[in-house]
């Protein structure tokens, strides 16, 4: 939310029409949710880390039933039942894809232009949706934070091509930021 309303500020574009939707929000890490990063990798090891936050479909623990930072505990989401204690990439597609059909879709079939503000994993859900990845594929996809990523689109919503608008070398520095995020060190997990 902070981030739109920058990018909106910095384009004298604060009236602009938005849409929240929490199937963009950050994959949910369950029991490990706000854990720093290098204590959780000391206690489970760094592999099993790794595969908690950029595999596919291995979900993390999941927050017990009454635990009281649950989502659906969250007035924020009041009236949604189906929030998730944890959750793989695997689910976070599955929710990015219903909001691509309920909700990007029919903007796009009215030719509007629309600006994406979302999380690193629900972007990767995204991508892997768009561009039809495989698993292999979308474990080694690192979406730089911060940087637009422009799709072109074809009449059925098919890429054409993409382009990040960032130099060579202000993109491999992104891109390069994400992939270290991945090794055990002193932060908090997303």
């Amino acid at each position: 939310t902070h981030t739109l309303e920058l990018v909106l500020e910095e384009m004298g574009r604060n009236s602009l029409p938005i849409i929240q939707d929490w199937r963009l929000n950050e994959r949910h890490y369950g029991a490990l949710q706000g854990l720093d990063k290098r204590e959780t990798a000391e206690k489970h090891g760094a592999q099993q880390v790794l595969e908690w936050r950029r595999g596919f479909s291995t979900r993390p623990p999941a927050l017990c039933p009454d635990d009281p930072d649950r989502p659906l505990n969250d007035p924020r989401y009041r009236g949604l039942d189906d929030l998730p204690d944890t959750e793989s990439l695997a689910d976070t597609l599955v929710r990015v894809t219903r909001w691509w059909e309920d909700v990007l879709v029919p903007l796009l079939k009215q030719q509007r232009r629309v600006l994406v503000v979302a999380h690193g994993n629900s972007l990767r859900a995204f991508v892997k949706y768009l561009e039809d990845l495989s698993e292999e594929e979308i474990v080694h996809c690192n979406i730089p934070t911060g940087i637009p990523l422009v799709y072109d689109l074809d009449a059925q919503l098919r890429p054409l091509g993409r382009e990040y608008l960032a130099d060579a070398e202000q993109l491999s520095s992104a891109i390069t930021e994400v992939q270290q995020q991945s090794a055990a060190r002193p932060n908090k997990t997303p």
